[in-house]
């Protein structure tokens, strides 16, 4: 009994025990909760790292997949543009008198000159088919054949050109409506933005590439009105007009210019902004030739230099270095308004001026007419006035001489007659004639001569008309006369499908041979 006692424990230590089973429990869902957290934790480290490589992965995926589709939704409205110019047939001015008689020079001489032919890119901006490009791609063309990715050909007329900005907008004539491109903002454009640069270098039509705009505002050397967006998308000679395109599928601009020192793309290319190609093709359309505000001054901007020496406050501003007469010899708005060499003008209607670009640009954004007042600062006895001038602008087209109509050799293409076109000189048939080439039965026109600059000249080789062949046929019309071939050919149009029937005495098997002549009318 005594030991029993012993064993029984006290009321305090049973209290003691509850406590002491209450705390093991606490620390043992303690213990339970932590490994559950810590492991919850080490289980989520892998699968955040897997979403983070699949969701990297992904991103050059989205991005490839996004070029597919802006790709299939713009190239139909990109189009390839052919040339041709005609060739110059030199005149001999060279003295012969002291020249040693050299038979393969004089063969070489005796040569006809051939056309040139060029290749560029362009985009459909109205469904009745007015196109813009490049003005350099066109320039002194005789003939403008558009190319589109359905294979269809169509001849290309000259609406108007702006030289200032290197643009041109074509007209194509289609029984449907076009498919077209729309014009993106380009202000809105940021440095880092994809682009794809679509068009057709060295031919190679409906090309793209894929880069970056690495330069807004950049400044061309010839022109106060081409502040470029530039691009490491490869653009080539080929793609100069066509458009730059952003993740929109919109046009931000025109491809123009490369910097290169051979010729080719070397990482940089050069894009005039889709807003100031917006405003040249809508005055262009409207008007017919671009109108700009002009105020007759030449300047030079405001530099650090500058500012130092005239104790100004910031290098900002426009020095009129020059205001020669217009091209007609009359004085200009600035002349008339006052303005003085040395003027820097530093406000136009109130806004700032940045330099000598910036108040160019300001300028030629006003309306024709419009009278603006230019706030300038002027050397008097070593001390800046401020002053105030009005001046009411010219138009800049017709105080500047530059031509920027259509092309002389577009306007002569126009003119000729149809036949004159496809470069056939004809004769009909006579009794020498027939001796002569051994064409005993042969009726029809014999040709006497292919102007390298006609439509036929561009034919390949192998299938072009040649001298002493007869035309016997023409669209399944047979031909005696020259009057026979000119009604068919007035009643051509571009677009229209021509045969030609040709027979020639060949030589080697002794006998007449006879072929034909596929091709379409332009």
């Amino acid at each position: 009994m005594m030991f029993d006692s012993l064993n029984q424990p006290t009321d305090a230590e049973k209290a003691l025990l509850r406590k002491l089973r209450v705390w093991i429990g606490a620390l043992a869902a303690v213990c339970i909760l932590a490994g559950i957290g810590i492991g919850a934790i080490l289980a989520g480290r892998p699968t955040t790292a897997q979403d983070g490589l699949q969701s990297a992965s992904r991103a050059p995926e989205a991005l490839s997949a996004s070029f597919v589709e802006i790709a299939q939704r713009v190239e139909p409205a990109v189009v390839n543009i052919d040339t041709t110019q005609a060739a110059e047939f030199e005149t001999d001015n060279e003295d012969k008198t002291d020249r040693t008689p050299n038979p393969l020079y004089d063969m070489l001489r005796r040569q006809p000159p051939r056309p040139t032919h060029g290749v560029g890119s362009g985009f459909i901006i109205d469904p009745k088919g007015f196109i813009i490009t490049n003005f350099h791609v066109i320039d002194g063309a005789s003939r403008i054949t558009i190319g589109m990715l359905s294979g269809e050909r169509y001849r290309a007329r000259v609406i108007g050109v702006d030289r200032d900005t290197d643009l041109a907008v074509l007209k194509i004539d289609a029984d449907k409506d076009l498919p077209t491109m729309k014009f993106g903002d380009s202000n809105g454009a940021q440095v880092g933005d994809w682009v794809l640069a679509i068009g057709s270098p060295f031919g190679l039509d409906q090309t793209v590439t894929a880069g970056i705009i690495s330069k807004k505002d950049r400044d061309a050397t010839n022109s106060s009105f081409q502040r470029f967006l530039q691009t490491d998308a490869a653009i080539n000679r080929g793609n100069s007009g066509g458009p730059l395109v952003n993740m929109h599928g919109e046009a931000i601009g025109v491809n123009s210019q490369i910097a290169t020192l051979t010729g080719d793309y070397n990482g940089i290319g050069f894009a005039l902004p889709s807003n100031e190609a917006k405003f040249v093709t809508q005055q262009i359309l409207t008007q017919g030739k671009v109108r700009r505000g002009f105020l007759g001054v030449r300047l030079e901007s405001v530099r650090a230099e500058f500012a130092r020496v005239y104790h100004l406050p910031e290098a900002r501003g426009a020095v009129v270095v020059d205001m020669p007469p217009d091209s007609t010899g009359q004085i200009t708005p600035a002349a008339k308004a006052g303005i003085q060499l040395n003027d820097v003008i530093i406000e136009l209607n109130g806004q700032p001026v940045l330099d000598s670009n910036d108040l160019i640009a300001k300028v030629a954004a006003s309306t024709v007419g419009q009278t603006v007042t230019l706030t300038l600062l002027r050397d008097v006895d070593g001390k800046l006035e401020k002053h105030t001038v009005s001046a009411a602008l010219a138009d800049r087209y017709e105080s500047m001489s530059r031509d920027n109509a259509v092309t002389t050799r577009e306007k002569a293409e126009k003119e000729k007659s149809n036949t004159a076109r496809l470069g056939l000189t004809l004769a009909e048939l006579t009794a020498k004639i027939i001796e002569d080439n051994r064409l005993n039965g042969v009726k029809g026109l014999f040709i006497k001569d292919v102007d390298p600059n006609g439509l036929i000249a561009d034919l390949p080789d192998s299938v072009r008309p040649r001298d002493g062949e007869v035309i016997t046929r023409i669209n399944r019309i047979p031909i005696n006369t020259l009057a026979d071939f000119q009604r068919v050919i007035d009643s051509l149009k571009p677009g229209d499908a021509v045969v030609l029937n040709l027979s020639v005495y060949f030589r080697p098997e002794n006998r007449i041979t006879t072929r034909i002549v596929q091709f379409t009318y332009q």
